[in-house]
């Protein structure tokens, strides 16, 4: 299939509109469109927040009676079944518009194809795969828990050069500078939730949340800890905490503090990570953001269950007796060892923000 220099020009300005959605749409896709008409930009939305009227309804209520005939670039399929609100592809065929273009197919399995096959139908040239990766790209959980059943995992960390969080007695404030910091924030806020251990409770009682933006909302507050021995004073709370088994007295004092215990066992007395995330994207939960420690970072990882690594390096070195990024046991071989490829390197302040997805 073959599309214009004017198409990919549209369709770029579709995904930056799309953009916009970046922390506050989930747990809806974020979406851009744009409606053109003898080359002039008639009508232009975004998908802003779940429940409000998706990208392509405010871009034809820009457009008005000139959508008529025009031609539509929209980053996802557009959507062919009622939910909060009427079905898009019906819209574009009210408006009779003349062609339409989408970045991506719906990975939802309520649309898969719906949208294209009611657009053909009523007589409108419906093209897929324009920027198909870029499109995709901004949507890595939402695409995940269609296709997968669980949300897309972004583990966070922040380590010295020589791969050390902290050191032997726990000190960590600060191994990173400020830009880093600001930029975890911008992490959290695209977030759905933001998953922690009970050994990062304890050690450091963080609260886990957003700061510095105004999304209004928050991420779900996620606790692994098997054995239950979060403080109901914890300042995480309220949160779902996950564990193996529950005193019931135990739960009811966490309970009255604002947390939600739910029971997930899985082997030698640990936590089914694979099962909280199901339940997790039974929840609508698309982008799940890891800050954690040494401990449940290495049983991510060992069950493959890390998506993209975003690791923000400093200039420091602290030796051996530090503290380290994933507790695993030894490997035999380096053919054993987890890789990784480098998607993306910037400069914040005076450290390094690595982005790596599984090789």
């Amino acid at each position: 299939m073959r599309f214009s220099a004017a198409d990919s020009f549209y369709m770029s300005r579709a995904l930056q509109l799309a953009a916009r959605g970046l922390y506050t749409t989930a747990p809806n896709p974020r979406v851009g469109c744009v409606i053109v008409r003898d080359g002039r930009v008639i009508g232009e939305g975004w998908h802003e927040r779940a429940g409000m009227p998706h990208a392509e309804v405010h871009a034809l209520k820009a457009a008005g009676a000139a959508a008529r005939g025009a031609t539509v670039y929209v980053t996802l399929e557009p959507c062919s079944h009622h939910g909060r609100t009427p079905p898009c592809a019906e819209a574009l065929v009210q408006a009779g518009v003349g062609r339409v273009v989408a970045a991506m197919g719906d990975p939802n399995p309520l649309v898969g194809g719906g949208g294209i096959a009611m657009l053909t139908l009523a007589g409108i040239a419906a093209e897929v795969g324009l920027m198909e990766a870029e499109a995709r790209a901004l949507n890595p959980g939402f695409v995940s828990r269609m296709t997968r059943g669980r949300p897309w995992v972004r583990l966070k960390t922040a380590s010295t050069l020589d791969g050390k969080t902290a050191l032997a007695n726990g000190q960590s404030q600060w191994i990173t500078g400020e830009a880093a910091r600001a930029d975890v924030q911008k992490l959290r806020a695209r977030a759905c939730a933001i998953l922690t251990g009970r050994g990062t409770v304890l050690a450091d009682n963080p609260r886990m949340n957003v700061r510095d933006f105004d999304i209004g909302r928050q991420p779900l507050r996620v606790v692994v800890d098997s054995a239950l021995k979060t403080p109901a004073d914890a300042a995480i709370l309220p949160a779902l905490i996950a564990c193996h088994h529950a005193d019931p007295a135990i739960r009811a004092t966490l309970e009255r503090a604002g947390a939600e215990v739910i029971e997930l066992p899985g082997t030698d007395g640990h936590v089914d990570l694979a099962a909280l995330l199901k339940l997790l994207a039974q929840r609508g939960i698309n982008e799940l953001h890891v800050e954690a420690g040494a401990v449940l970072n290495g049983t991510l990882l060992a069950a493959g269950l890390v998506d993209e690594w975003v690791a923000y390096v400093a200039p420091l070195a602290l030796g051996d007796s530090a503290r380290g990024l994933f507790a695993q046991p030894p490997l035999a071989s380096l053919a054993d060892a987890a890789r990784f490829r480098l998607v993306d390197v910037r400069q914040l302040g005076a450290d390094l923000r690595l982005t790596l997805q599984p090789a």
